[in-house]
């Protein structure tokens, strides 16, 4: 009689547990801009990205539902604030992703920490979000302006370009990147000659390039991303920006900004990425499922994208390690707990401040007679290891981060 009451307790036990691994659902809400100068790089791609992640998990752990939904914040940060509040509070969305636009995102990073959900950053870059701007309910993935700063502030003043003028997006991003930048320039020997800050989302760069060439600085630094950055690019060659003398340093390119501006305007360009869609098998495999989801072959995916699907990918095993619970703390620091592993970015890590630590490279854009195929954009030039390519974990600021 004990021993047959045992077994019925044992299988009402296993009979539940299983019940409620059915019973696991998570919400993500991927926010994002789907119209404007930051599309391309993110918007419906990153949709794409997390709906891959969401597909890959469930057909490897059934008995977990994630529903994915999405948004646009078209670059307003009180726009974003009150998306995120909806979909926390009244959608009971679990974790927001992506986020591009850091001024968005360092405003929606404060709501997931005050209502304890998550925060994926795969768009945002100010380094201020893993600095004194971070919190317990944040992690930064795909990279951020420290990183950007280092790899290709530092490689151009290695090359010679030892004095800059920056074209400065006038938000956070830019604010971030140019202070990063500067930084950087300064403490390899060079010189900041000057700036000027343009309206996010701008189309005429005239008054800005003359200013820069006014400055015969070496090195015009780019600090804006998306449609502001091909806008200038474009601009600088019929300003005959480069063919005076100076030199770009696109210091945010993506894949798909080099699509939009061609290869004949972008070759030459050096810049610092985490992910390349040609880089090996696995990247090439995971891009033609994208394009796939994604319904157009005639984008390409961004390091963006790459990190909106690992970073969704790892927050969904943190949250199935943790038997499903959903309180935002406790995932994000199992999610620091768990060693990362993904096709894109492959072995990680997540430091104490919410920074993802992977690789980085740096890369040139190819001349149009070097390419072999559509989407073979870029040559690696170097390889910078995950321990250089972000900022020291104790100079960050990061109140989460003891001494």
């Amino acid at each position: 009689m004990k021993k047959t009451l045992a077994a019925a307790t044992l299988m009402a036990a296993l009979m539940c547990g299983t019940a409620y691994a059915q019973q696991v659902s998570v919400k993500i809400g991927v926010l994002t801009d789907m119209n404007s100068l930051y599309a391309d790089d993110t918007g419906p791609g990153s949709v794409a990205a997390a709906k891959m992640a969401a597909a890959d998990f469930m057909k490897d752990n059934p008995n977990v539902k994630v529903e994915v939904i999405s948004g646009d914040h078209q670059n307003k940060a009180d726009l974003g604030v009150s998306i995120a509040n909806q979909w926390y509070d009244v959608e009971k969305v679990d974790v927001i992703a992506d986020v591009p636009n850091s001024g968005v995102a360092l405003a929606i990073t404060q709501v997931a920490a005050q209502k304890n959900k998550v925060f994926l950053g795969s768009g945002p870059a100010s380094s201020d979000l893993t600095g004194p701007k971070c919190n317990a309910n944040n992690v930064q993935w795909t990279y951020d302006t420290w990183m950007l700063a280092n790899g290709t502030g530092k490689a151009m003043v290695k090359q010679g370009g030892d004095t800059w003028y920056f074209l400065t997006a006038d938000y956070a991003f830019g604010h971030a990147l140019e202070r990063d930048t500067s930084a950087v320039v300064e403490a390899n020997g060079g010189k900041v000659l000057g700036k000027v800050r343009h309206p996010i989302n701008n189309n005429d760069f005239s008054s800005f390039l003359l200013q820069a060439q006014t400055s015969k600085a070496k090195v015009v630094g780019l600090a804006n991303a998306g449609g502001d950055t091909i806008n200038a690019i474009k601009q600088a060659a019929e300003f005959g920006i480069v063919k005076g003398g100076q030199k770009l340093a696109g210091l945010l390119v993506f894949a798909g900004d080099v699509a939009a501006m061609g290869l004949p305007t972008a070759q030459g360009l050096v810049f610092t990425e985490t992910f390349y869609w040609d880089m090996n098998e696995g990247t090439r495999a995971w891009t033609k499922r994208w394009h796939e989801v994604r319904a157009d072959k005639n984008k390409w995916p961004t390091m963006n994208h790459a990190g909106v699907y690992a970073s969704v990918l790892h927050y969904l095993k943190a949250r199935v390690a943790l038997g499903g619970n959903p309180d935002g703390k406790a995932v994000v620091a199992r999610m620091k707990e768990m060693p990362t592993d993904d096709p894109l970015f492959g072995k990680g890590t997540i430091r104490a401040d919410g920074r993802k630590i992977h690789p980085a490279y740096l890369f040139e854009v190819k001349k149009p007679e070097g390419t072999k195929y559509p989407g073979d954009f870029y040559k690696t030039l170097a390889t910078i290891p995950a321990a250089e390519a972000f900022r020291p974990l104790k100079d960050g600021g990061c109140p989460l981060v003891s001494g």
